[in-house]
């Protein structure tokens, strides 16, 4: 009965739909299978690319994986084309979908971006001493959406990567050198002179003290002593020291602590903030 209802017309049309049909459907399949190749090829390419760059490791996985779904996505689109189905309006699908999860995650996706560009430009790595966020400390570790530092009061610190990555930091392991600057008040009437040959005489007893320019750096100079202020209770004298990095707070706590010892003992008034008052008796 239904051949009766299927006219010679019919018949042709579905013959060369069904024809159509088998040819795109092979070339879909050859399409995967070379585009399946080729997405290989390109990760491989892509990983070979990073490693040659040096990314963090921690970002292989998730680059690749951006990659791989990208291209996947395209080909699909491109097999849904061959077929000749339309494919506008699954690319609106995905499209509504992917702004309506960026929304949702807008925060998270900010912190894993400040995660790529952080471990991509590499501002800090684990081990710096940073200040950022309102925070001082070691860097532990750096994940794809937080960065972990450790305080010097062996405080655990969690910093978003989104904010890390767009604020300012200070960075105090960069530089193989740090400048040790500290300030010193003395009574008014103090000899200068003398204040700064005692200076310098502990400068030079220290060996973590560089005394003068050194080959691998264009910033470092010799210890400079200098009056800086005419306080309200004395004059002010700065001490400007060079030290490697690492030395800081050694050399800091060493001139604070023998400059007030020493320079005491000889005789140097430090002076302190006071008030004078007089009482009138009428």
């Amino acid at each position: 009965m239904l051949e009766k209802m299927l006219s010679p017309e019919t018949y042709s049309v579905l013959g060369q739909w069904a024809l159509g049909f088998c040819k795109n459907l092979l070339v879909a399949i050859i399409v995967y299978i070379v585009g399946s190749f080729v997405i290989k090829w390109v990760k491989k390419l892509f990983m070979k690319m990073l490693e040659r760059t040096k990314v963090d490791t921690t970002l292989h996985t998730f680059l690749t994986s951006i990659v791989s779904v990208v291209l996947w996505f395209t080909l699909i689109i491109i097999i849904i084309s061959i077929l000749g189905i339309e494919t506008s309006s699954f690319i609106a699908l995905f499209a509504s979908a992917g702004v309506a999860i960026g929304m949702a995650l807008s925060g998270t996706l900010q912190n894993f971006a400040g995660g790529v560009m952080i471990l991509l430009f590499k501002p800090f790595k684990v081990g710096d001493y940073i200040e950022a966020q309102g925070y001082a400390g070691t860097v532990k570790a750096i994940q794809i959406f937080n960065t972990i530092i450790r305080t010097n009061d062996a405080q655990t610190i969690i910093i978003p990567n989104g904010g890390l990555s767009t604020g300012s930091l200070k960075n105090y392991s960069t530089e193989p050198y740090r400048r040790v600057d500290l300030n010193f008040q003395f009574a008014y009437g103090t000899d200068l002179n003398k204040v700064k040959q005692a200076i310098q005489e502990i400068q030079q007893r220290n060996n973590l003290i560089l005394q003068g320019p050194v080959k691998d750096s264009d910033v470092v100079a010799a210890p400079w002593i200098g009056l800086t202020q005419l306080g309200e209770s004395g004059v002010v004298v700065n001490t400007r020291t060079w030290c490697r990095g690492a030395d800081y707070w050694t050399v800091y706590f060493y001139m604070n602590e023998t400059v007030y010892q020493e320079l005491k003992e000889r005789g140097f008034m430090f002076p302190f903030n006071r008030m004078d008052v007089n009482i009138i008796k009428s």
